[in-house]
């Protein structure tokens, strides 16, 4: 008897021996070399694209009162860092909360026109600006983010120059071309379309195309892009985490470049 017992033992040690050799090794975590945060620090004094535009905080408890900390927050969708859902401009598309998951995760590609910028800053990126990034970089990949790096973050901490209005109150910033839209989203199939200013349409744009036409298409946009001068031209992933406002036509976002 207790030599069957014995050999049922050895045989169950056996048998967990050999099913733990034979199970599949664990997926291997993705690796990054660096995380960069693209996103500004929304503050009392963060520029926007009214004046009137405020983020304001009330304190509701404290840790010595009620032991803990807590505020009342109120600020408008479209302030700081954020991501325009399709539905700011399109009637009937996603709203925030709408924008699937897979369409957040993306390869991120940085165009660079700071140098035209500088000499124009109503600077619109157009096709050509395209062609001459894809003739260094290789062709933009489908379903990738593309940040417009304009150098405009560098005047955030001054909210008088990152609006740059002028006399008659007409904002002064660069921007993507509706032509450069349309070649990015019709044929490059890009998910989104960011920059490190106030707005993708430029400053003095009135009717807005470029938001038009893509939210048309069900591509969104980041706006007030920080620190994109950080990331490279290629080969970055980015990850953008908006908060998920029912209904919202925008988003507070914290946007993170994963480089590999």
């Amino acid at each position: 008897m207790k030599l069957k017992t014995f050999t049922i033992a050895v045989a169950l040690v056996l048998a967990l021996f050999l099913f733990a050799q034979h199970r599949n090794p664990a997926p291997a975590r993705p690796e990054f070399s660096r995380i960069i945060d693209l996103t500004h620090t929304a503050g009392e004094h963060t520029p926007a694209y009214e004046t009137s535009q405020k983020l304001t905080a009330h304190v509701v408890a404290t840790a010595s009162k009620e032991g803990y900390f807590a505020r009342d927050l109120q600020l408008p969708e479209h302030f700081s860092t954020h991501i325009d859902a399709p539905a700011h401009f399109a009637p009937g598309r996603w709203t925030v909360d709408q924008i699937p998951a897979e369409r957040l995760i993306a390869p991120l590609e940085v165009i660079d026109v700071s140098a035209e910028a500088r000499k124009n800053p109503d600077y619109e990126l157009s096709a050509d600006d395209i062609a001459n990034w894809e003739k260094q970089n290789g062709q933009i990949p489908e379903n990738a983010v593309i940040v417009l790096r304009t150098g405009w973050s560098e005047k955030w901490d001054s909210p008088k120059d990152y609006r740059n209005a002028d006399a008659k109150g007409v904002m002064h910033f660069p921007g993507y071309s509706l032509d450069a839209a349309k070649f990015l989203v019709e044929s490059r199939r890009a998910l989104g379309l960011g920059i490190d200013t106030l707005s993708v349409d430029n400053g003095p744009s009135k009717d807005f195309p470029v938001h038009h036409f893509t939210a048309g298409k069900s591509v969104y946009h980041l706006e007030n892009v920080a620190d994109i001068w950080r990331v490279p031209a290629t080969g970055a992933l980015v990850l953008v985490a908006p908060a998920k406002i029912e209904g919202g036509s925008g988003a507070p976002v914290r946007i993170l470049a994963l480089l590999r």
